[in-house]
């Protein structure tokens, strides 16, 4: 019995490691963040999101983006530059845990665009300038996920 038990421990923690998605694929499957996913198709981020990374992702999730004034929205879907700035600004080199992101509360770090965000913490809310954390630690292959409520915008933006 121990054996067979030992011998299925090991299946299911395989199909694990291997089930594991990127982030690209990981935002696709959650259902969350689908205008972001057509967002990242459109300023050809694909590739990068999918690469070895590690990368943290404040990923906005559909209400983020609903909040967003329709003419922004246009504006960035016929200014692939802007939009790839815009995106870039909400990844973080580095798998960040919400854990460890909370230990960074009051400082500023570097996102993959140059500009930088802050973290903080207010009450029980992880902040990212000043949008929540809704959903943390989603894990993928490369990095890691944390769902935000609203869209960043770098500065100047």
């Amino acid at each position: 019995m121990k054996k067979l038990f030992a011998g299925f421990a090991l299946m299911v923690i395989a199909a694990m490691s291997f089930a594991q998605k990127d982030i690209v694929d990981t935002a696709v499957e959650s259902g969350k963040f689908t205008t972001l996913v057509k967002l990242v198709q459109a300023a050809g981020l694909v590739d990068t999101l999918k690469s070895a990374g590690p990368f943290t992702v404040f990923a906005p999730t559909d209400a983020a983006f609903k909040k967003l004034p329709k003419k922004l929205v246009n504006k960035l879907m016929h200014d692939p530059e802007l939009l790839k700035k815009v995106l870039l600004y909400h990844v973080v080199s580095g798998a960040v845990s919400s854990a460890d992101a909370r230990k960074l509360a009051g400082q500023s770090v570097a996102t993959a665009n140059g500009a930088n965000v802050h973290i903080n913490v207010h009450g029980s809310y992880l902040l990212i300038n000043k949008s929540r954390v809704i959903i943390a630690d989603v894990r993928a292959a490369n990095g890691v996920i944390h769902a935000i409520d609203t869209v960043l915008m770098p500065p100047s933006h």
